[in-house]
């Protein structure tokens, strides 16, 4: 992580998307158009380049309180004043208090980390990682397609596990509770949960495709 541990507490702009969580360490392109974000943007860029990213559930109109800080790493202008960036996930951060809301939300903001962890979590890393390829191996034969991980898959297990919980799709609630976590084993169990669950679902429609294709 790139901040100091003595920076504990600190004003941030915030960004809230609609069911996009940030991870650390996870890349997040963005396209800036609104107004109140292309000012925001441009005043960031002026400084530390860093802001808030918070998730937005559309179903209960509700903005997360834990989000993960990022950093832009390059920016392209665009006509119109609209701007591409490409940003990087760094630290997670809680809401403590909003301090303005125009032009764009400014949070007071403390920083979050996971527990030291109490036991070796290479092991369980590596069985989430083992089911992780078979999900990958399984789909890549179900849809006839090329599907690979990864050569430069997180081998630490907290960055792994940041790395399962920015690609799992479509369940944004799901990807919310993960960055809320701060205990690094139950992230992990919990994406061995999500992933055991497909790889049997994934299994099953194995067999049932092998199963007619012999019989045609």
């Amino acid at each position: 992580m790139t901040f100091s541990s003595k920076i504990a507490v600190r004003e941030l702009p915030l960004f809230p998307l609609p069911e996009v969580v940030l991870f650390p360490t996870r890349p997040l392109p963005l396209h800036i158009f609104e107004p109140r974000y292309r000012i925001m943007m441009n005043t960031i860029l002026e400084s530390d380049r860093r802001f808030g990213v918070l998730m937005v559930d559309p179903a209960r109109s509700s903005l997360a309180n834990i989000g993960c800080c990022a950093e832009v790493i390059h920016h392209q202008r665009l006509p119109d004043d609209r701007l591409k960036m490409w940003t990087l996930g760094q630290q997670r951060f809680r809401v403590l208090e909003y301090i303005r809301e125009k032009p764009y939300r400014v949070g007071l903001v403390e920083w979050i980390e996971d527990h030291p962890p109490v036991k070796d979590l290479r092991p369980l890393a590596t069985e989430v990682e083992q089911v992780l390829r078979d999900v990958v191996r399984l789909s890549a034969k179900l849809t006839e397609q090329e599907i690979e991980l990864p050569e430069d898959l997180p081998d630490l297990p907290v960055e792994l596990s940041y790395w399962i919980a920015s690609n799992l799709y479509g369940v944004a609630a799901e990807q919310q509770a993960l960055l809320e976590m701060q205990d690094t084993v139950a992230r992990l169990e919990r994406e061995a949960e999500i992933l055991t669950s497909t790889r049997n679902h994934l299994a099953a429609r194995t067999v049932l495709k092998d199963t007619l294709n012999e019989k045609l």
